[in-house]
């Protein structure tokens, strides 16, 4: 007979469980604490899908002032530690998890959809192994092949599209033809709420505890490279403690859509889509920053392999030695960034900047093999280089202001051209300039945290 707790699990926690896994009932906590290092296949694993550790403190690193170079603390949320080994894992379970709740999604009759270029289709073949539903992921054929590779060992099926992180609009039209098939049912992470409401209530809550015991204990600037733009979402909760925290969004300059509707390829995986994507709310979009992807790139192989470097650059040893593992390359992108927006505001060392590490270094390695096969970077003086370039080197250039109406009127315009192909109204999308419009998706979150503590009774009763 299968183990109670391996069989699959069709609901997990609550949003406020996410946010609070104390309020998990303490048995399955302790359990599901216990099975996460074991077996990650376990579906009490869902009850690991948080930005918190064991004492319910999220992980978090402040980075040391000698690699950013300014005065302003820095402090990095870490996603490598959820379930799959990302925090994208969360909104997968949220968009799966409403979509039952609403009868839209049938286990059993169903096949799940993930357009994706990486850590969203890990996360839906991930949550669909532990809750016993069959997943395709729709993704371009030119990502790093440690994401595929951990997509099929979920056994989900792999749906490639031509290209690579900046053709994912191919993904999202074949997401639609698919969806045609009555059988077929998307988790579409650019166009659905769930991923909006997560990212809000779980990583907004979450970024601002992160914050708490240093510097002012306030957030000055959130900094976030849009994907999907669910992440970005954590920005508007952010504004709500701290209105005059500035929410940046960071887009690679090769592909640099927002900021001036540029549309060329780049190797940052997971952000600069060449979209405005329907669920990023561009009226709390205050700067968009551009960084360069080889930069990028070539700070992860620092961070990563560059220890001696670092320290030679004055990063004491046990800091230098704690940051290998932690970042993916759009990790670096938003440090970067974060360092770029502390310089361009003029932060000082009371001020605190947030940023987010969606993954870490585990579905890279591939990334940098191909750097050093082009760029001979294991040589020990091109990390020393490099460290200069790219981290001491980084300049406050490269920053929109968005602030003003015509330049979010330009943003909008942006959204329109991308979804009204897609079958969404231009009244529809004018809906979104509106706050009550976001305050009604994110109010939601109560009533679906009812029908999961429901539905939990009865299946505990049945």
């Amino acid at each position: 007979m299968t183990p109670k707790s391996m069989r699959p699990m069709l609901f997990g926690p609550t949003y406020e469980e996410m946010l609070n896994p104390q309020r998990i009932e303490p048995d399955v906590r302790e359990r599901a604490l216990q099975i996460q290092p074991v077996n990650e296949l376990d579906p009490l694993n869902l009850f690991n899908i948080t930005w918190k550790d064991r004492q319910n403190r999220v992980r978090r690193l402040v980075l040391p002032p000698e690699l950013t170079g300014v005065q302003a603390n820095i402090i990095v949320m870490l996603g490598r530690y959820f379930p799959s080994g990302s925090h994208k894992v969360g909104p997968a379970y949220a968009t799966l998890m409403e979509g039952v709740l609403d009868g839209e999604i049938v286990p059993g009759v169903h096949n799940i959809l993930g357009p994706s270029t990486g850590n969203f289709g890990i996360g839906v073949a991930y949550i669909c192994k532990l809750m016993g539903l069959h997943a395709v992921i729709i993704m371009p054929d030119n990502m790093s092949r440690e994401r595929y590779e951990r997509i099929t060992g979920y056994g989900a099926e792999l749906d490639l599209t031509p290209g690579s992180e900046s053709d994912v609009i191919l993904t999202l039209q074949r997401t639609h033809l698919l969806m045609k098939d009555p059988k077929n049912r998307a988790l579409a992470q650019f166009e659905l709420f769930p991923n909006y409401r997560f990212h809000r209530f779980v990583t907004g809550n979450s970024a601002i505890e992160a914050a708490a015991d240093v510097g002012n204990g306030k957030i000055a600037c959130f900094v976030s490279a849009p994907g999907s733009a669910g992440t970005l979402a954590a920005g508007d909760q952010i504004k709500v403690a701290f209105p005059e925290a500035a929410v940046v969004a960071v887009e690679p300059s090769e592909c640099a859509t927002l900021s001036t509707g540029g549309r060329g390829q780049h190797r940052i995986e997971g952000i600069g889509d060449k979209m405005c994507t329907l669920i990023h709310n561009v009226r709390n979009t205050d700067f968009v920053a551009v960084v360069h992807d080889e930069a990028c790139v070539k700070g992860l192989k620092v961070l990563q392999d560059g220890t001696d470097a670092l320290v030679r650059m004055g990063v004491p040893r046990a800091s230098a030695v704690g940051l290998r593992g932690m970042f993916g390359v759009s990790g670096v992108a938003n440090i970067l960034a974060s360092i770029k927006m502390a310089k361009f505001l003029g932060l000082g060392p009371a001020d605190n900047v947030v940023t987010v590490a969606t993954d870490g270094f585990d579905r890279y390695p591939s990334v940098l093999s191909k750097l050093e096969a082009s760029d001979l970077g294991a040589e020990q003086n091109a990390l020393d280089r490099w460290f200069t370039e790219v981290f001491a080197g980084m300049n406050d250039e490269g920053v929109f202001d968005f602030r003003g109406q015509p330049a979010k009127e330009r943003l909008y315009r942006q959204k329109e051209n991308d979804w009204v192909p897609f079958g969404y109204s231009r009244e529809y999308l004018d809906a979104m300039r509106a706050p009550e419009f976001w305050e009604n998706e994110f109010d939601k979150i109560a009533t679906y945290d009812q029908k999961v503590r429901s539905s939990r009774l009865r299946a505990s009763a049945s």
